[in-house]
């Protein structure tokens, strides 16, 4: 069966004029604010206190389009960088408020979805795969000046009353804030004005929606200060509810912001701007929409997948059949979680951002907090107690920022910029499991089921095995207390050799200092801490040790683990037996062990002690603990990972040569790197290396058809050295636990040996067409894992005796299409004798196939995919009022984003709504 999903609906807020149709009206304003600090400027083109425009009756001069990419306002026909630029006025036209719907409307960028805090950012089909808390986004983003150093902080709000987004692609850090190895998406809001604004937009959407926006500002004192306040609420029902509890549908909205900004300007020389932001925790149930699917019944060498029937033969079992009603086909078809609970986000934030001019240069300074909240509590995707919790993620982020920068005027033989830039980060994260009272039966064997349901005193067992038990579970770690440290020196200087020839030169140094600590423990013993093994890894659980030994080879115990060798002190466990197994050589620990065994025997069984026990009764005690140990996993006291301290370059060398006034040519080197990840994998340091980016650019920016059609393009090669992701790493926790002679594996962030990327880009935009302005991108990107010899196995090669990993070298990298484009069109013409403005907007978004994981699985490729977003409309020619039919995912795609060999996520359908936007 064929399955599709489309990206997520995007409500609209605003209309406006084309993109180009608001720059060539806010032209003269913005060339008046190149002659201050830049960023401090009042609003800028495309903002509310923008003057209004009529409608052009002649296609404006298209390469007015101006940049803020390298930290001043300057034509992007001049910039020697490969630059998409999104205006604001689009985004507003057709809702597109979200970091998903901004991407794409840019060439060969894309956002990746998973939920808010594993989803993240990719340019050129890099840095898709799903980042550790502790590791730097490879696509940085910029708001307002301020860097995000964390991809959730980009993931969980509505970007609303927004200027301008642009995406510069390759490594960057000679100027913009944090180095970042693959791009950045630089996303610049509405300034406060001295013009009075009071804008205001209400959407109602399909399905209960409703997004409204207000922007209001204006003079505090005229000429001295003048603020901008811009609130937003955006709330609605999914389009999947949930069968168990039908408050709960996928993927709901619930979201409310603020933002409030002042600017001061008591000088011409001088300007201040500080703002607030604030985004109250709120709840979206973003996790659980999946669909389950039969399991293959073979791998694929063509053996029998043993596996293919466990989850049907669970729910088949007795204890899920009695009274409720609930068969396979409800696993299947439809999402019934009995204890799925919204993701719980919020954030704020507070920046101030000073500005001076002396002597000539402008001195900056941008000092930031921002911090941000996340609380995940998941269900197994059944309406049985399996888990209360199966694997939540509670986390506090916050990051402190400071930038000093100093920029020449622009012009002569030489313009330079350079600074200071400095970043602390403190995030404590706490990976969460909670078993609920049918845990023990889903996860038993088929043998231990049936041995613990055989009577009461087993099924109680059964019961207790799991239930109420919670851990800070190692999913890497359980606790983490990461701090990540930044400092770093700048400089970016451009070469006037000739009136034709700009060399620009850049370099960096970024001293990191990471580190993390941890741990991985019980939290909660649930309704039987007698069920615990004594000891685990050097973890005191308080429990015992009973081990029934299934193999012909004996085994023994020590410390409570299974080892195999002849150990001083270890109990020796005969084949085919039952044995109170706890290390003798440790007298308290026996003591101990020993009363919790005899207590166990008194609790379930009634008897005196452990010894009266008969063995069956022993069986079934060494049964429900073998479940307990089996899903508790790997613990580990505190203790602190090896950190990462270096001190890493980033550089870049690009010479320019206008040919005349209409084409320009440019040639560049980058050099990027990304920090080292400090870590734990199952409780042992696993200390990544540096990802480090060496990129190639050969371009051209053109102005063509007497400057109605803009065609910037150019073909890049990147080659990426230690990529960051999921690799095959030795498992040394189980290795050195079983002590068996095997080499144990496990997957964990890592490093691929090498990464090429290359391909060709065009960015354009066609205004030679009344009343009609046509945007364009696309890009043709080969994306391979150049050397990759650890690649983890996909599921269909899980057959016994398939090796520990594999060589996928030359292989497509996981999230990267081959080909891609985006198409948008603005429509506007007077109508009624020119009283009234009819529009209409489209974005077509387009993308080949590719593969959804890392792992390569011939079960993850997601097809190739188109979605349109359509807007129709009728407003003043004032703006005092519009009313616009927006309809996001107009031909309902429905391509899949996620899938594995046996779930996947529904798309998100067509939504429609109807938009009104004024001005008070």
């Amino acid at each position: 069966m064929k399955r599709k999903s489309g990206w997520q609906q995007q409500p609209k807020h605003r209309f406006r004029l084309s993109p180009i149709a608001a720059v060539a009206a806010g032209l003269a304003m913005l060339a008046s604010s190149a002659a201050q600090a830049a960023d401090a400027a009042p609003a800028p083109a495309g903002s509310a206190s923008a003057p209004a425009a009529d409608a052009p009756a002649e296609a404006p001069a298209l390469d007015a389009v101006v940049v803020r990419s390298r930290n001043r306002i300057e034509r992007l026909q001049d910039v020697p960088l490969s630059v998409s630029v999104v205006q604001g006025a689009e985004l507003d036209r057709l809702s597109a408020y979200g970091i998903d719907a901004i991407t794409k409307r840019a060439a060969n960028v894309s956002w990746n979805l998973g939920n808010q805090r594993t989803s993240s950012l990719s340019i050129r089909g890099v840095g898709k795969i799903g980042q550790t808390e502790a590791q730097d986004p490879s696509v940085g983003t910029i708001v307002d000046g301020v860097n995000f150093a964390y991809n959730a902080l980009t993931s969980s709000f509505d970007f609303v009353d927004v200027d301008t987004v642009e995406v510069t692609r390759g490594p960057q850090g000679t100027l913009l804030g944090k180095n970042t190895s693959l791009g950045v998406i630089n996303i610049t809001t509405r300034r406060p004005s001295f013009t009075p604004t009071a804008d205001y937009s209400l959407e109602f959407r399909q399905r209960d929606g409703l997004f409204a926006t207000a922007a209001l500002g204006g003079p505090v004192v005229d000429g001295l200060l003048a603020w901008r306040g811009t609130f937003s609420v955006n709330r609605g029902q999914g389009d999947i509810v949930n069968q168990y509890n039908r408050d709960i549908t996928y993927t709901n909205t619930d979201r409310v912001s603020g933002r409030v900004q002042f600017l001061y300007t008591p000088t011409p020389d001088f300007s201040a701007r500080v703002a607030v932001d604030l985004q109250p925790r709120a709840g979206e149930t973003t996790n659980g929409r999946t669909v389950f699917t039969p399991t293959p019944t073979t791998f694929s060498n063509g053996s029998v997948n043993s596996l293919a029937t466990d989850n049907g033969t669970r729910l088949q079992r007795r204890w899920f059949t009695q009274n409720t009603g609930y068969t396979l086909a409800d696993y299947y078809n439809v999402l019934s979680n009995d204890n799925q609970r919204p993701l719980v986000t919020g954030s704020r934030g507070a920046a101030a951002e000073l500005n001076w001019k002396l002597a000539g240069h402008t001195l900056t300074s941008i000092t930031a907090y921002k911090d941000y909240h996340f609380d995940a509590v998941n269900d197994e995707g059944t309406p049985f107690d399996v888990y209360r919790n199966a694997g939540g993620f509670w986390n506090d982020y916050r990051q402190v920022s400071q930038e000093l920068r100093i920029s020449s005027a622009a012009g002569g033989f030489l313009d330079y910029q350079g600074g200071l830039f400095l970043m602390d980060v403190h995030n404590v994260a706490d990976y969460r499991r909670w078993w609920g009272d049918d845990a023990g039966a889903w996860f038993a064997t088929p043998a231990q089921y049936n041995r613990l349901d055989a009577d009461a005193a087993g099924r109680v067992l059964l019961l207790n095995s799991l239930a109420n038990v919670k851990t800070s579970y190692n999913s890497p770690t359980g606790v983490q207390d990461i701090r990540n440290k930044s400092a770093a020196v700048f400089a970016q200087a451009n070469w006037h050799l000739s009136e034709p020839l700009t060399v620009t030169t850049g370099l960096r140094f970024t001293r990191e200092d990471r580190s993390n600590a941890g741990r991985s423990e019980i939290t909660s013993n649930g309704s039987a801490p007698e069920l615990n093994p004594s000891i685990v890894n050097g973890v005191g659980l308080g429990g015992f040790d009973s081990f029934y030994n299934t193999t012909s080879t004996a085994k023994w115990v020590l410390n409570g683990n299974v080892v195999s060798g002849a150990l001083p002190g270890a109990v020796n466990v005969a084949p085919g037996t039952v044995a109170l197994t706890t290390d003798t050589t440790n007298a308290a620990l026996l003591a101990q062990a020993n009363a919790q065994a005899d207590a166990a025997a008194r609790k379930y069984f009634g008897a005196a002690n452990w010894a009266a026990l008969t063995d069956a009764q022993k069986r079934q005690l060494a049964d429900a603990q073998a479940i307990r140990k089996s899903q508790v996993g790997v613990l580990f006291t505190q203790r602190q990972a090896e950190g990462f301290r270096s001190t890493q370059p980033a550089l870049v060398l690009s010479p320019t040569y206008k040919f005349n006034t209409n084409l320009t040519g440019y040639v560049s080197y980058q050099h990027g790197e990304k920090a080292g990840i400090s870590q734990f994998v199952n409780g042992v340091s696993s200390l990544v290396k540096p990802e480090k980016t060496d990129a190639y650019e050969l371009g051209f920016k053109s102005a063509l058809l007497n400057k109605t059609l803009i065609l910037n393009a150019d073909v890049f090669l990147m080659n990426i050295k230690d990529y960051q992701q999921s690799v095959r790493v030795v498992d040394e926790y189980l290795t050195a636990l079983n002590n068996d002679g095997t080499t144990y594996y496990t997957s964990a962030t890592g490093n691929v040996p090498k990464v090429q990327v290359k391909g060709l880009e065009v960015d354009g935009v066609y205004g030679g067409i009344p009343n009609l302005t046509l945007r364009f991108s696309g890009a043709y990107n080969r994306a391979i894992y150049k050397e990759f010899p650890n690649a983890a196995q996909p599921v269909e090669n899980g057959y016994s005796g398939a090796p520990a990993y594999r060589d996928i070298s030359g292989q497509p990298l996981a999230g990267a299409p081959r080909y891609s484009f985006n198409i948008g069109a603005d429509y506007q013409r007077p109508v009624f004798g020119g009283e009234k403005v009819f529009h209409a907007s489209a974005n077509l978004a387009f993308s080949s196939s590719y593969y959804s994981d890392v792992l390569l699985s011939a079960y993850s490729g997601v097809p190739k995919s188109t979605t349109v977003d359509a807007a129709v409309g009728l407003g003043s020619r004032s703006k005092s009022f519009d009313v616009s039919l927006v309809v996001k995912n107009l031909f309902n795609d429905d391509t899949v984003r996620n899938q594995t060999w046996n779930s996947y996520t529904p798309a998100i359908p067509r939504s429609v709504g109807i938009q009104f936007v004024g001005k008070l």
